[in-house]
């Protein structure tokens, strides 16, 4: 078994989406042409094409600006996501801390980022090092990503428990253990959004 993703491209094809809702809501004994269900094959394939969209999406993080400052910590960027083991949403928030090499990214390029890589079929664990990956390719001196996910697939089903989970990646200058726990020290106390340090 293979850990790689068929790379997407392109919409995704509604039409079948619709039919495969549809057969489902008859699998599942309900008459697909009652009142309440009509409409509810096309509304979730409208609903998987925005909240799969990442597979399409570019973070434009090439968009930067030549600037010199000791960090970025953009802090609480919500996402929302969809397990692959059980196709049940996943949600929470996202930290993002970097160290620039003489440039930065346009602020809200780091939520474009998260959407990116949220807006798919995913795990959190891969969610975040997919992030951290993509800012270090990027030439920053390190990076930090943090993701408090609530699963439903744990809260709905199976141990039926309210806990979240915690997830942390981190590359470069962020290795050295006083510098994350300094940064971590700043994403966790809350008085703005964005920081520069």
């Amino acid at each position: 078994m293979t850990n790689s993703r068929v790379q997407k491209t392109g919409t995704i094809n509604k039409n079948k989406i619709e039919k495969l809702i549809r057969q489902l809501l008859v699998e599942l004994g309900e008459n697909p042409n009652r009142e309440g269900l009509i409409g509810t094959p096309k509304r979730i394939a409208e609903m998987y094409e925005e909240i799969f969209s990442g597979y399409k999406m570019n973070s434009e993080l090439d968009v930067s600006f030549s600037e010199e400052t000791n960090a970025i910590i953009a802090r609480d960027i919500q996402f929302y996501s969809m397990s692959e083991h059980h196709m049940l949403p996943f949600y929470g928030r996202i930290h993002i801390a970097y160290v620039p090499n003489g440039k930065v990214f346009g602020l809200s390029k780091l939520v474009r980022l998260a959407e990116k890589y949220s807006r798919r079929m995913q795990i959190q664990e891969r969610l975040t090092t997919e992030i951290a990956d993509e800012v270090s390719k990027r030439g920053v001196s390190g990076v930090i990503v943090i993701a408090e996910g609530e699963h439903l697939c744990m809260k709905m089903r199976g141990v039926r428990n309210n806990n979240s989970i915690m997830t942390i990646a981190y590359r470069g200058v962020f290795e050295e253990k006083g510098i994350r726990e300094n940064i971590l020290n700043l994403i966790y106390t809350r008085q703005n959004n964005i920081i520069n340090l």
